[in-house]
C-alpha cells in the first residue's frame, strides 16, 4: 500500500482514456496537485468523497496549460511543497529525484493539449 499517481490522457470524441504518466510516492508532486486542487476550489470532492470532502484521495484533477506552466516554473524553482502522509515514503521535495521525469512529463502533457487532448492527474493511497 502506497501512493501510487497516474497521469491521464482522454480523447473528448471518443472518450477514450489512457495512462501516460505514473508515479509511486511522489509526495511532493502530490502535495503541489492537492493545493492546485483547493485553488480550483476542490472540484469534484462532494461528488466523490462525501464523508471527506477534503480528501484529495481518489478524485480526478483535470490540468490546464497554465497549471502546467505553473507546475514546470516550480519544478525548476524546487519549490515543490513537503509533503507528509502515512503511505506517501520520504520527501521528495528540495532536491527532486524526480525532476527530469516531472519535466518530460510537463511536455508530454502540452503535447496533448495541443493535440484537443484533455489531461487529468489521479491519485490513490
Amino acid at each position: 500500500m502506497g501512493l501510487d499517481q497516474y497521469a491521464y490522457v482522454t480523447n473528448l470524441k471518443t472518450k477514450e482514456k489512457s495512462e501516460f504518466g505514473y508515479w509511486r510516492k511522489h509526495n511532493a508532486l502530490q502535495g503541489w496537485m492537492e493545493n492546485l486542487w483547493h485553488s480550483k476550489g476542490c472540484p469534484g470532492a462532494t461528488l466523490l468523497r462525501r464523508d471527506r470532502p477534503n480528501d484529495f484521495n481518489c478524485i480526478p484533477l483535470q490540468l490546464t496549460h497554465e497549471d502546467l506552466d505553473l507546475l514546470e516554473k516550480d519544478l525548476l524553482d524546487s519549490r515543490l511543497p513537503e509533503t507528509t502522509g502515512f503511505f506517501f515514503g520520504s520527501s521528495t521535495a528540495g532536491d527532486n529525484p524526480h525532476l527530469l521525469d516531472d519535466l518530460d512529463f510537463v511536455a508530454q502533457a502540452r503535447e496533448h493539449l495541443d493535440s484537443g487532448l484533455e489531461i487529468e492527474y489521479f491519485s490513490w493511497w
